[in-house]
């Protein structure tokens, strides 16, 4: 039987559906739209892979594109392109999405090719040779990329010898030796009905959406045919990453350990992250660019995972000037966390509500944060709910979001020319004093 949720909380916009098979269909009609977006959130990432799958789920997410029993890679890109839709996919530390959009008329062929891809994956090994090439260029564009690689740097030192610290794409040796059988047994564990959530938004009818859903989606395993190992919890350690090279600028992220989405610091952490980095009006941005010129541009950011969190501050800059950006840098968040004012608050919390707003009018916003949502707490939250809880953050708890983050270890990662000693040497007096 057929269950139509009605989870306490849940948003009442939102139809939410779950199958008999554990499969759950969530979306939102949007009166004034003519596509749709639509998806399929696996509950597993790059940290969920086994030590010898290192980039194996971002590899199947390309290769779920490569052809299936009934489509050829180029028949899968000529029949959505046909009706003028795309597709896509994202890997990401604890979750992987396929998407499609298309006009609201084209539900059902945008439903059967996102069904085909993940039920039926041909998975040849003409077409895997292929892909693996074209992901070796991608690991070596970030290579190349350092305000990229730095990122990847930043979360090695953080969580050192984790999953989650792990690049994404895995490494040129891993990618190397993945066969068609590792494929497949990574899908046996973990793309099951229960697992996964499709949702639509935009030009869609609930109904339409689940029956075709009943139909497409049929022949999902209802569990795991492999049972998945339990997802080690991560342990921040924090340290130092350094990549010394030629460019003009040293990429830096300093970091300190931070907070689950679970957890009740999350919202006061997002507000004092927009406080000190998130905006021209924020800390960093008046201190670093507009008073010292230091940098072009300065960032703080709060990524929460399901069992943890990382807060960082990033920046590039000369390489005589590392030394004083990562000073400054420290000092305004120190002085932050006792002195950030209810006005600074104020200004923060508006922000994200505009930015919040903003991405749920349109169907890929809305489309991605509710299968999030449902992948995770089983339920649509209404946006009156969320702002809610950012209304509900206090100065009091902001300032000691940012009080805790100074009892953390530091994590200092940089990529680019640091030969000269004193900027060297800057580093690893913060990384002692810190610790």
């Amino acid at each position: 039987m057929v269950k139509q949720d009605a989870a306490a909380g849940h948003d009442p916009a939102v139809s939410l559906t779950t199958l008999p098979s554990g499969l759950r269909i969530v979306s939102e009609r949007m009166a004034h739209a003519s596509t749709v977006s639509l998806g399929i959130w696996i509950g597993a990432g790059a940290r969920d892979e086994l030590p010898h799958e290192h980039g194996l789920a971002h590899l199947l997410e390309h290769m779920a594109f490569k052809g299936t029993a009934r489509r050829t890679a180029l028949e899968i890109a000529e029949e959505i392109e046909s009706v003028g839709g795309d597709l896509n996919a994202a890997t990401s530390v604890e979750y992987t999405c396929y998407t499609a959009r298309v006009l609201g008329q084209d539900l059902p062929l945008a439903v059967d090719i996102l069904a085909d891809i993940l039920t039926q994956p041909a998975l040849s090994e003409e077409e895997l040779a292929r892909e693996k090439g074209v992901i070796l260029q991608e690991i070596g564009a970030v290579q190349d990329t350092p305000d990229d690689l730095v990122y990847d740097r930043f979360l090695q030192a953080a969580f050192p010898e984790q999953p989650l610290g792990r690049p994404i794409l895995g490494t040129a040796e891993t990618v190397k030796s993945f066969t068609p059988e590792a494929i497949r047994a990574y899908l046996d564990r973990h793309y099951h009905a229960g697992n996964m959530v499709l949702a639509a938004a935009g030009a869609v009818d609930h109904d339409e959406l689940v029956a075709l859903a009943e139909q497409a989606l049929a022949a999902l395993p209802l569990q795991p045919a492999i049972a998945p190992e339990a997802r080690t919890p991560a342990a921040y350690h924090g340290g130092e990453a350094r990549i010394d090279g030629d460019e003009e600028q040293v990429h830096i992220v300093l970091g300190f350990p931070g907070k689950p989405f679970t957890n009740g610091m999350h919202y006061p952490l997002q507000i004092f992250s927009a406080v000190l980095g998130g905006g021209l009006s924020s800390r960093l941005f008046q201190e670093v660019r507009e008073r010292r010129g230091l940098a072009y541009a300065v960032d703080a950011f709060h990524w929460p995972f399901s069992d943890c969190g990382v807060f960082g501050i990033s920046a590039g800059t000369a390489p005589d000037d590392v030394g004083e950006l990562v000073e400054v840098a420290l000092d305004c968040l120190s002085q932050a966390a006792r002195d950030v004012s209810e006005a600074e608050v104020a200004r923060a919390r508006a922000q994200m509500k505009v930015g919040l707003l903003a991405s749920l009018e349109s169907p890929g916003g809305k489309l991605e944060q509710m299968a999030r949502q449902v992948l995770v707490f089983g339920r649509a939250i209404p946006r009156e709910e969320l702002a809610r809880r950012l209304d509900a953050v206090s100065l009091a708890d902001v300032r000691a979001a940012g009080e805790a983050l100074l009892d953390g270890v530091i994590t200092v990662a940089a990529v680019g020319p640091l030969d000269d000693l004193a900027p060297v040497t800057a580093l690893r007096a913060m990384l002692a004093r810190a610790a």
